[in-house]
């Protein structure tokens, strides 16, 4: 015997959600967006600004979090970010370690703000935005410009032990090592040409990594020297004033 439909239960037409999603086992409403024109950072901060303002009007109960991309973004340089700042301080204990010194690991550091300066100013005139890439490129920067550094003042090392004058070791190592850092930092930046030339994902690679060299060659081969001059000048001076004031004058 047939059994009618209707007489087992009620069937009406309602609306429903084409798409059922839950986050943390709550049910929730996914609204998707994507970027045009504008980088991902700059969509999050606005997007987020608006949350913020609307947060008085949420009702009880209720939460609104910004997820996808912007999640994995924030971790990627937050990751970067600290990496960046480690590189610093393993590169300058490193450097404090071969020299047996904390005065000449600080001289070879002083060509890496230089190095940041150039990533930045490149980045700006070339309208390229912070990335994963770009950090990651800032990263190989770092190791380059201190590998330059280390040549300039471990050549001025030498010549300042054998002759005591700060000064003329640091135009000594500017002058003889002006070749070789000009030509490892020059075949980082050819090399990195095409990459920067080309619109792809890891053109700010490239860029980073060239405007930082640029600005950083120049720091090692004039400001580097400068600051090694300033510092070993004033440790020689300090021992002779020192043996002057320890004994007086006689007539």
């Amino acid at each position: 015997m047939h059994q009618i439909l209707g007489a087992l239960a009620s069937v009406q037409r309602t609306a429903s959600p084409a798409v059922v999603t839950h986050y943390n086992i709550m049910p929730s409403f996914d609204i998707y967006a994507t970027t045009q024109g504008r980088d991902l950072g700059a969509v999050a901060s606005a997007i987020q600004r608006v949350l913020d303002d609307a947060a008085k009007d949420r009702p009880k109960g209720s939460t609104v979090q910004l997820l996808g991309q912007v999640q994995a973004m924030n971790t990627a340089f937050s990751g970067l970010l600290f990496g960046l700042l480690g590189a610093f301080v393993l590169i300058y204990m490193l450097i404090v370690v071969n020299f047996q010194s904390w005065v000449d690991p600080f001289v070879i550091i002083t060509a890496l703000p230089a190095a940041l300066a150039g990533i930045v100013w490149t980045l700006f005139v070339t309208h390229t935005t912070l990335s994963v890439p770009a950090l990651t490129g800032a990263i190989m920067c770092m190791g380059v410009a201190t590998a330059n550094s280390i040549l300039v003042v471990s050549f001025a090392r030498e010549r300042l032990a054998e002759h005591g004058d700060a000064v003329k070791a640091a135009l000594e190592a500017g002058f003889t090592r002006f070749r070789p850092v000009c030509m490892t930092a020059l075949a980082m930046i050819i090399g990195m040409l095409p990459m920067a030339l080309a619109h792809e994902q890891n053109s700010p690679l490239g860029r980073a990594v060239i405007g930082g060299l640029l600005f950083a060659t120049c720091a090692t081969l004039l400001f580097v020297p400068v600051v090694f001059s300033l510092v070993h000048g004033r440790e020689q001076r300090a021992p002779s004033d020192v043996s002057v004031s320890g004994f007086p004058h006689v007539a």
